[in-house]
């Protein structure tokens, strides 16, 4: 089968596999593969140490570290053995047992193969699976990428701390504000939402065909199989649900994704507010030699980092929208339509993976064009109104907002000399007068 990146029917796997390839070890066919066989394994290893009677003795420490070096060492040859099975059985799980029982015939423990997938449904593996998979793939990849941008907003808004902005409420000029702080808003923003993804927990469903643990409770009646599988679930660093029906319930996933759009549309404002300022020429980018902005305009240089980041953020809230809707929905106590879906978890994480990538090439090119917004700030004079009918209310200046208004909305230019102007006919004290005359677009930018 050629596997050319040309030749892939999604971009994931395409154009921008440079940038996705990292979740290959969490959302491929063969990371399912590897983590269905993880969680039957780890199940045994567990009904092993309650110990169930049959089990008692059957493996040591060395036999476990055999056990677990089966998905620990998988390669895609041996998880092809797998889709052999499961063309043979027409079930991928079943084909995982199976696939299990030949190696515990490898093992010398083939007479414990009775014990693999012992009371379970495949929902207790695809549900303990696919959210241990997007744990690890958030924990050790994407929150990490996202940290990076971050960071870098951080360190942007520390530099451009002090560098007045003229600010732009409805689209018109309004009180000055800072670079930094505007960056520095994101970041926030960011940082809140990081906050409440870390307060939420990854479910994971274990409790048999329908979610009663029926063939635990009637095989062991006298164990604790509740117990048991919230100390199995828990181990895994997953939050185990109860009672459910045949699936996990999707609730809590579905948290996850909303949070994870929410990140996303953050960035998305992000990417739009750079992009303008770049319209604005507020910020310029650097330019790498040999680069096209456009195949018919030389002098071009667009911001097409930010364009592409906007773009996968919008795919990836799409489909993370659609899951946070669909999944938690199943008629009765269990539907097929979770298990096709599920599959695409992998799929939004991808998007923003490639957005992430973009925004992180696109903010290390911006240079900040201080002369552009100090060109601004000369030509909004208007702007210091708020602050000097601010200071003529709190000296009781008889109808101070009126009087300003009256002054900046005659449809002329207003520009330095008019607000000094403006001041020398003020009926108040020098003192006062002087405290007016301090205040510029450059300096009246608040905390």
């Amino acid at each position: 089968m050629d596997t050319h990146s040309l030749l892939a029917v999604s971009p994931i796997d395409g154009r921008y596999a440079s940038k996705t390839g990292a979740l290959k070890d969490y959302f491929s066919e063969f990371a399912l593969i590897r983590y269905r066989i993880r969680i039957e394994v780890e199940y045994f290893i567990a009904l092993c140490e309650i110990p169930l009677p049959q089990l008692e003795g059957a493996i040591d420490s060395g036999k476990k570290e055999q056990l677990r070096a089966i998905y620990n060492g998988l390669t895609p040859e041996e998880a092809q053995k797998v889709k052999d099975i499961e063309k043979v059985t027409n079930h991928d799980v079943k084909a995982v047992e199976y696939y299990l029982r030949e190696k515990f015939t490898e093992l010398g423990i083939d007479a414990y193969n009775n014990f693999i997938h012992f009371g379970l449904t495949s929902q207790d593996i695809n549900n303990t699976s696919q959210p241990l998979m997007l744990k690890e793939a958030m924990d050790n990849v994407y929150m990490p990428a996202l940290q990076e941008i971050i960071d870098i907003l951080s360190a942007d808004a520390a530099q451009w701390e002090d560098i007045p902005m003229l600010a732009r409420t409805h689209g018109q000029p309004a009180s000055p504000t800072r670079v930094g702080k505007e960056f520095r808003v994101f970041v926030v923003r960011l940082q809140e939402q990081v906050r409440q993804m870390e307060q939420l927990r990854y479910p994971a469903k274990f409790g048999g065909a329908t979610g009663n643990m029926n063939a635990h409770k009637v095989a062991y009646p006298q164990i604790d199989w509740i117990a048991f599988g919230d100390r199995f679930v828990s181990s895994l660093g997953l939050q185990r649900s109860f009672p459910t029906t045949q699936i996990e319930h999707y609730d809590n996933l579905a948290s996850i994704f909303d949070c994870l759009r929410r990140i996303n549309t953050i960035l998305i404002d992000l990417c739009r507010d750079i992009w303008t300022y770049i319209s604005m020429e507020y910020f310029r980018q650097k330019v790498a030699k040999n680069e096209v902005g456009s195949s018919a305009m030389p002098h071009k240089v667009n911001p097409i980092d930010f364009e592409n980041a906007e773009g996968n953020l919008g795919m990836a809230d799409a489909v993370l929208t659609f899951l946070s809707m669909k999944l938690p929905v199943s008629r009765l106590q269990r539907d097929l339509t979770d298990s096709t879906v599920s599959r695409n978890i992998g799929v939004p994480l991808a998007h923003g993976l490639i957005a992430l990538a973009s925004l992180k090439k696109g903010l290390g090119k911006l240079i900040i064009n201080e002369e552009a917004m100090h060109r601004d700030l000369e030509g909004s004079w208007a702007v210091v109104s708020e602050a000097i009918q601010t200071i003529l209310r709190r000296e009781n200046y008889p109808s101070p907002y009126e009087t300003l208004k009256a002054l900046t909305r005659t449809g002329k230019p207003i520009d330095e000399s008019t607000i000094r102007e403006f001041v020398e006919e003020l009926n108040v004290g020098e003192e006062v007068k002087a405290e007016i005359r301090a205040i510029t677009p450059w300096s009246y930018t608040g905390y």
